[in-house]
């Protein structure tokens, strides 16, 4: 593989990568509006454990709205995170070799997700089945960054070698 393929390979993984980030982000916003769609079809019963969460996160979330709307501010504030963060892989889309670092930090951050998840789940009382939901997003997220880092470590071999 020449490096110019390889440099494609990178920026095209690491475009899909900050979408998926950003999107995953941008759910936030509509919090309220996404809930009642999801409880308003009728997917989910009460009867099971996922219906009962899903109508327990609703009437929390549907309580702070009519009472406390101003809460969502924090929402906001997560969505616009993932933007930001989307925004650092500028400098890897550019010179992968140089700002592989970044990659390195989102590695790191993805493997934090998990004692995040596994200390705050329980103390905020989140169900096992959500906060395995949560965990996923970091072992789901390392796996196109470690691949991206090995084809980053690939084009700095060849750009060592003069390939």
């Amino acid at each position: 593989m020449t490096p110019a393929k390889l440099l494609v390979r990178i920026r095209l993984l690491m475009i899909v990568f900050v979408v998926l980030l950003i999107l995953s982000g941008i759910t936030a916003f509509p919090v309220y509006t996404e809930l009642k769609v999801i409880i308003d079809s009728g997917m989910f019963s009460e009867s099971t454990v996922m219906g009962a969460w899903m109508y327990k996160v609703w009437h929390g979330v549907q309580w702070a709205n009519d009472n406390y709307d101003f809460l969502f501010y924090g929402y906001d504030w997560m969505a616009f995170a993932h933007i930001v963060i989307g925004t650092a892989f500028i400098g890897p889309y550019r010179d992968p070799v140089r700002n592989k670092w970044v990659i390195d930090w989102a590695r790191i951050a993805c493997v934090g997700v998990l004692p995040l998840a596994f200390i705050m789940g329980p103390l905020r009382h989140i169900p096992w089945f959500h906060i395995l939901i949560d965990c996923s997003f970091g072992i789901i997220g390392i796996i196109p960054l470690t691949i991206v880092k090995r084809w980053i470590d690939q084009l700095e071999q060849m750009q060592q070698s003069g390939r």
